[in-house]
């Protein structure tokens, strides 16, 4: 049905009505009608104050168990989660079973795109993800891949430099993961004093910085276009930074539960918390929100990581990596953000941010374009239970929190 909001801000620099308190018709997640003032009997009035309506917001790292484990996560239960959570369009990783490295698994994928969250494709760079072959990357570029990425694979450096150069061709955007798996590879969380203490192998900021200088290294010498889809170090952000200073196409993000949490979490060996890249320390977690603010960081994803009981609740070193967090996303991310960065600043990294990374255009708040929309209220929380959970998978530490902001669900 339509739903009337009166009042409500908007946050669009792409709009004449940027920054402005207007009346908006929705219906479904798409705007029907912005002025000054309207009325429509037909249309429910939403009561309260303070919503905020942005254009429609983009999670450019998630991750479905369709195909080969839909027990995990299917592409509606992820559609419905992401529509929970505030988000119109969802990029999808390639790690599934069968992997998503030719034009047909991209089509099928594309199928799988509904009314209110539309799907886009990230073919894999390598065949199998095996970081041997490089992908049929042409062929899934025309059947609409948005990125190419092996997801948590590592990939050797003559692969990573083959596929720059073929992608500069393509103009397409290469996604990566920085970790260098040859320091302590079997490393359970964030290398530290906290990780002594309790006896558990550490992954230390190290093995992510030392990708990030590697694939920057092989950018400048190979060219192309390099995001760097989630970096956890205070030394990244200042390696991208400096990069983005010399003109160099790289772009990055940040998973919003990484500005949340630190590795003090872990104490409890809660697995929920076994995330990749791990929860640093908190002048990580500070210099992630610099970064944030003064735009090296263009990015806050999901990092959705459907996981079922069987593969997450068992001793710590047995349990998978990974989070379901698509639906709590945008409030776990204003949570730890609005003391430091405006509705507005954190909204950019939703949308423009993830536009900007993946080249994807987007229809402004006006009159008559039906554009996709986002509705936040970050006046009200939200109590997030294992009951109403929509994801198939529980396999979040927010379960059980109370989590600043509102997302109105279309």
């Amino acid at each position: 049905m339509k739903v009337l909001l009166k009042s409500a801000l908007i946050l669009d620099p792409a709009s004449r009505h940027h920054g402005k308190k207007r009346d908006v018709i929705i219906q479904g997640n798409t705007l029907l009608s912005i002025a000054t003032e309207l009325n429509d009997p037909k249309a429910r009035v939403v009561p309260g104050k303070g919503w905020i309506v942005s254009r429609g917001w983009t999670d450019i790292t998630a991750r479905s168990g369709e195909p080969g484990a839909e027990y995990k996560e299917d592409f509606q239960s992820l559609l419905a989660a992401a529509n929970r959570g505030g988000f119109v369009r969802v990029a999808v990783l390639p790690s599934t079973l069968p992997v998503v490295d030719n034009k047909s698994a991209v089509q099928f994928m594309l199928t799988k795109s509904n009314s209110r969250v539309e799907v886009l494709p990230i073919g894999a760079l390598s065949q199998q993800l095996e970081g041997k072959q490089l992908a049929e990357m042409f062929d899934m570029q025309q059947a609409g891949a948005a990125a190419f990425s092996d997801d948590r694979s590592n990939l050797s450096t003559e692969i990573m430099c083959r596929a720059l150069e073929y992608s500069k061709n393509l103009g397409a955007t290469l996604m990566v993961l920085p970790i260098d798996r040859g320091l302590n590879g079997n490393g359970q969380m964030h290398e530290g004093p906290i990780s002594v203490s309790l006896g558990m192998k550490g992954i230390p900021n190290l093995a992510e910085e030392l990708r990030v200088q590697r694939d920057i290294e092989l950018l400048r010498y190979c060219g192309g276009r390099l995001h760097f889809m989630l970096i956890s170090s205070g030394r990244s952000v200042d390696l991208i930074r400096k990069a983005k200073r010399e003109g160099l196409h790289v772009t990055c993000a940040v998973a919003a539960h990484q500005l949340l949490f630190t590795d003090d979490q872990l104490q409890t060996f809660d697995t929920n918390f076994k995330v990749l890249p791990p929860f640093r320390g908190k002048e990580d977690r500070k210099a992630l929100i610099a970064g944030l603010k003064d735009g090296t960081i263009d990015a806050i994803v999901s990092d959705h990581s459907p996981e079922d009981v069987e593969h997450k609740v068992r001793e710590f070193e047995d349990a998978n990596f990974g989070i379901s967090s698509i639906e709590a996303t945008f409030c776990t991310a204003f949570t730890a953000l609005e003391k430091n960065l405006t509705p507005e600043e954190i909204i950019e990294k939703f949308t423009a941010g993830p536009e900007r990374v993946l080249g994807l255009s987007a229809q402004p708040l006006e009159e008559g374009f039906g554009a996709p929309v986002s509705i936040f209220n970050p006046e009200e929380n939200t109590s997030f239970d294992a009951n109403t959970w929509v994801s198939k998978s529980k396999n979040s530490p927010v379960i059980g929190m109370q989590l600043r902001g509102r997302v109105m669900v279309g």
